[in-house]
């Protein structure tokens, strides 16, 4: 596997085979459907993430004892399918040597890649839309089908939180799902569906993935297909928080640097908590 770096993300100057956290990036978005972008998010992640202290006062810990590596970016063909086989390739390669995998993206169709050498019982996700379409683009493997491909690769039960996009065959799909959309978090409140979602998948595998556009994009609008009146990096916060400990592998893909940094700010923040509550709570 050939990989390429520009940049590598704060803190994670620990050799491979001492990491507990092994970190790669995708800088792929070759079915993106609207603004083109997401291909630059892993190294706007990984420069801001130089911007914060290594000290995490909330939970009293210094990221620089996680343990974390950094491989770089992946050099990805240019077919979907060819993307995600590299990334399934990579990501089992890292999960045989015990090691927990982060998963910087470029567009959401790169999640089945990493999702498939696990095949947790369990997936979580947040984002803005359903992506459960059957094709896309002429291509079962679009960022807009992934939800769809990882319950047919053997998802037990999905979770999605924060949606509040699809079309009318997505939504039926959905009734077989846990949807949280965004409405419900609002009326609900986050710590509530958190709790119902924390009993369901108790000693159940789990998978985490975050879209960025799970957020309002008039919060971060660094997004490559926004959508309004989302959720907030404050209840993304307390989704990793809860599930994050309990998740054997974790994603953040979406992030399309073309705001003023602010949507690359807030993934480097919320990978670092991944982080720290995944090794604070996991602690060998």
């Amino acid at each position: 596997m050939q990989y390429f770096n520009s940049n590598l993300f704060a803190d994670a100057d620990t050799p491979y085979d001492d990491a507990r956290y092994v970190i790669f990036g995708v800088p792929y978005d070759g079915t993106t459907s609207y603004v083109a972008g997401t291909r630059h998010g892993p190294d706007a992640i990984r420069k801001v993430s130089y911007n914060f202290e290594q000290y995490l006062p909330e939970h009293g810990y210094t990221l620089s004892e996680a343990k974390i590596h950094d491989l770089g970016n992946l050099e990805i063909p240019s077919l979907p399918e060819d993307v995600i086989a590299a990334v399934e390739e990579i990501t089992a390669q890292i999960a045989a040597d015990g090691k927990i995998p982060i998963v910087l993206g470029g567009e959401h169709s790169i999640t089945l890649g990493s999702y498939r050498p696990y095949l947790s019982e369990c997936f979580v996700v947040c984002d803005a839309h359903l992506d459960l379409r059957e094709e896309f683009g002429d291509t079962l493997y679009n960022h807009a089908c992934i939800t769809r491909r990882i319950s047919e690769a053997g998802a037990k039960e999905i979770f999605i939180i924060g949606a509040r996009s699809g079309t009318e065959e997505e939504y039926a799909f959905a009734e077989n799902l846990n949807l949280y959309s965004a409405d419900c978090v609002r009326e609900r409140g986050i710590t509530a569906i958190l709790d119902e979602i924390v009993e369901k998948i108790a000693g159940r595998s789990v998978y985490l993935s975050i879209d960025a556009d799970a957020i309002d994009c008039c919060l971060t609008p660094g997004l490559g297909t926004p959508e309004p009146f989302g959720i907030t990096h404050f209840d993304i916060r307390d989704v990793i928080r809860r599930i994050g400990p309990l998740a054997e592998a974790f994603d953040y893909m979406e992030v399309c640097p073309i705001d003023a940094g602010q949507t690359a700010a807030v993934a480097a923040k919320l990978i670092r908590e991944f982080i720290a509550v995944h090794r604070i709570k996991n602690q060998e």
